[in-house]
Formats: C-alpha cells, sequence, structure tokens
C-alpha cells in the first residue's frame, strides 16, 4: 500500500524535507500544490526534469506572465521590489535585457577579480573568529555565517565602511522575518532601494575619466550606463540590490547548513581536518559542492511561469502558470547520484543544481564556494575540537519558500587566544 502524501510546509517539514520529497519523486515527480501563501504552483521534484526545467526558455522570470489570481497578487518574488521599483534585476527578467545586464555584471565575478578577493575574504573570515575564538562559545549563522559575505559583498559594490552596518541591519530584517510579516521586509526594501540610489548619484559624481583596477561594481554599473550601455539608474539600483540580496542569503546558508553537517557527519568532518592539516585544497573544494548537493542553501529555484503550454514529467502546465523548481529534491534523486541520502566529501560525479543551471546559473557562484571554503576551513582548522551547544532536535529553521537555513547554530569549543 502507497504510504500517503506527505504535508508540505509545516515546522516538520522544515527541519527534514527530504523524506517528503523522496515521496514526490516517486509519486507525484510534477505536482500542482497550494503554498502557505496562496498561490498555487507545480512543484517539479526529479533531476531529470528539474534540469530541463530550469533551461526551458518557454518557463519565463517574468512575473508579468503569471495568470494570478486577486489573492496571489504580488506574492510571486522579494516582498517590497515592486513598489521599491527594483523588479529590472536577473532574477525576473529574460532575454534579451538578461543577457544585456549579465553580461555587465559577470566582470565581477570572473576567477580573476574573485581570485583577487580571496585576501579579503581570509582577513574578514580571520576577524570574525577573533571576535568569539576566546570565549569558548559562539552563534555561528549571527557571528559569523552571517555577517561574512555581508560585508565581502559590500566590499565589492562599492559600500563605504561607515555604511555597511545599516546594510547588515536590513539584511538580517530580511532573513529574520523570511517566514513571517511581510511588512519588515518590504520596509527594509525600501531603505535600501533609498541608500543605493542616494550612492550611485554620490558615486556618478566622483567617478573619474577612467576605470582604476579593480574598480567597484556599482562604479562599473555607472559606467556602463553612461558609456552607451544604457543601463537606466533603476536597473542599476536594481542589479546592485539583488547582488546583494542573492550574494549573501545563499551563503549565508552555505556557511551555516555545511557546519551543521560536518558538525552531525564526524567521520567526514576528521576526514576533512586531516587534509586541511596536511596542506591539501583537494576535499575542501569537492566537500563545499557535495554540502551543496546534500543539504544545499537554496531549496526552491526561484519562480517561473509559463509562457505557453509546456509539458514537464507527464504534466501539461498551462500558460500562466508558476512553476517552482525543488533543488533540494532533485539534488538527492538517486537516479542521478549514487546513495544521495548519503554525505560523502570525496564525491567526483557531482554536477548538481544548488546555483542553478542554464542562462540563470548563479552568477556569483565563484565567490560563494570561496566565501565557504575559506569560512569552513577557517573554522575547522583554528577551532578544531568545534562542536554542537544544544541538542539537535532544538535546532530550528527559518520559514520561508526559497531558501534553506538554520535560525541559529549554538557551538562550543576549547577557547584560544587569536
Amino acid at each position: 500500500m502507497t504510504a500517503p502524501a506527505p504535508d508540505l510546509f509545516t515546522w516538520e517539514f522544515a527541519a527534514d524535507p527530504y523524506p517528503a520529497y523522496a515521496w514526490l519523486r516517486e509519486h507525484e515527480p510534477v505536482r500542482r500544490t497550494r503554498l502557505p501563501s496562496g498561490v498555487e504552483a507545480w512543484l517539479v521534484t526529479r533531476y531529470g526534469d528539474a534540469k530541463q526545467a530550469l533551461a526551458d526558455p518557454r518557463l519565463s522570470k517574468n512575473s508579468a506572465h503569471h495568470d494570478e489570481p486577486a489573492h496571489a497578487k504580488g506574492k510571486t518574488g522579494i516582498p517590497g521590489e515592486r513598489k521599491a521599483e527594483l523588479m529590472t534585476h536577473l532574477l525576473n527578467i529574460d532575454p534579451p535585457d538578461h543577457t544585456r545586464l549579465r553580461r555587465l555584471v559577470s566582470k565581477a565575478f570572473t576567477p580573476r577579480r574573485v581570485a583577487e578577493f580571496a585576501p579579503r575574504v581570509r582577513e574578514l573570515t580571520d576577524r570574525l573568529i577573533d571576535g568569539f575564538a576566546e570565549r569558548g562559545e559562539a552563534d555561528l549563522i549571527h557571528e559569523f555565517a552571517f555577517p561574512l559575505p555581508i560585508y565581502a559583498i559590500c566590499d565589492l559594490l562599492g559600500v563605504p565602511p561607515e555604511d555597511q552596518d545599516d546594510f547588515r541591519d536590513w539584511a538580517g530584517m530580511m532573513i529574520r522575518h523570511g517566514g513571517g510579516p511581510r511588512g519588515g521586509v518590504a520596509r527594509s526594501v525600501k531603505k535600501m532601494r533609498g541608500y543605493l540610489a542616494e550612492l550611485i548619484h554620490r558615486k556618478r559624481e566622483a567617478l573619474p575619466a577612467e576605470a582604476g583596477p579593480g574598480e567597484d561594481l556599482i562604479s562599473g554599473l555607472i559606467r556602463a550606463s553612461d558609456h552607451g550601455e544604457h543601463l537606466t539608474e533603476n536597473e542599476a539600483a536594481a542589479m546592485a540590490f539583488i547582488l546583494l540580496f542573492a550574494g549573501f542569503e545563499t551563503t549565508v546558508n552555505l556557511i551555516g547548513n555545511g557546519t551543521y553537517a560536518l558538525l552531525t557527519h564526524p567521520g567526514q568532518r576528521a576526514r576533512l581536518q586531516e587534509s586541511l592539516a596536511a596542506g591539501e585544497r583537494g576535499l575542501l573544494e569537492t566537500g563545499v559542492e557535495e554540502l551543496l548537493r546534500y543539504d544545499g542553501p537554496v531549496e526552491l529555484a526561484t519562480w517561473r511561469f509559463a509562457t505557453e503550454p509546456v509539458a514537464i514529467g507527464g504534466q501539461h502546465i498551462a500558460p500562466g502558470d508558476p512553476v517552482l523548481v525543488v533543488l533540494a529534491a532533485a539534488d538527492r534523486d538517486p537516479e542521478r547520484f549514487a546513495e544521495p541520502d548519503t554525505l560523502d566529501l570525496a564525491r567526483r560525479d557531482n554536477q548538481h543544481l544548488g546555483y542553478g543551471h542554464g542562462i540563470h546559473y548563479c552568477l556569483g557562484a565563484p565567490l560563494a564556494r570561496l566565501e565557504g571554503q575559506t569560512a569552513l576551513a577557517g573554522l575547522l582548522t583554528r577551532l578544531p575540537d568545534l562542536r554542537l551547544a544544544v541538542d539537535e532536535s532544538e535546532l530550528r529553521w527559518r520559514g520561508g519558500l526559497i531558501m534553506r537555513g538554520l535560525r541559529t547554530l549554538p557551538v562550543e569549543f576549547t577557547p584560544t587566544g587569536r
């Protein structure tokens, strides 16, 4: 007898969604579901179907294609982005605008540019660990995983150091209200929009005639808009906003989920520590990819909307219907990954979908990988006996649809000097 369909989007589901996703993959791999917001969407859970959907040009990122009923108005994006005129960013647009904007921003995330940024990420990692190493305890989300990518992306964008704590506060509001009152997120988005407009104006006034080495990203966006690339101020602000928004929470969750997975898999963690102690990087690199697959930071890919009839996994999806690709389910598909529920840091055949696929593949993936590798190496090397300070059952996962991350991660360790 088939087990009954699991309940989705409960607190129990948030703690461990993988058994429910296994049921869906087997019994209803493409399922129409009413979400907590009231919006109805198709959930795609098998790897092959997911990869097809992520690359299908008939599935638009533009919510103008959503055949939305009145009760679903404005519930498919980031709260407040529509009112704040921040819709024209890479998560919401299709080619040719997507192609043009992505080309402009991709210069900031080349392997060379990211490699040049590595010393700054190591410096931030060490500084944050210094802040709690002597205490012997910490909340790794709020004291480490959260501030590290915020300060890194602020540096990359060109947010002055004296303003970065404001960004940290606004970003914190976005995370804290991930499944709660929408008003708090919208207010933070509005404040961020006002600040970005002012910063773009200030930078435009002071922009030198020629770009210097390592020019910050906002200056580069302004230069593009002033030199024939036709980037409007709204587009520049929206691009800066989404790079911050998409560039920090994914990495918060990569570091948090990754550390938690290592703390609950002592054999794998010991292998990685031995490898790091021997000065090797190979296991760290494959390990971060495996952590992205095993319990990645993005549970569902961002919204897509059918522009014409589409067939996925034998289901016929009507024009205007929303489609959500469940990356967390696809990345544990036994048809694609051997022993998918096993954490294996040395896994080689690992073409996970943690950063998406196709033209919307995560632009900031090289930076996120650098931050994840640097953060985990720093923690395991400097705090070798790091351990959970509470029972696993006491940990809580943030509510919300797209991202997957812990609210807190209390740890303890032998206090160390700087």
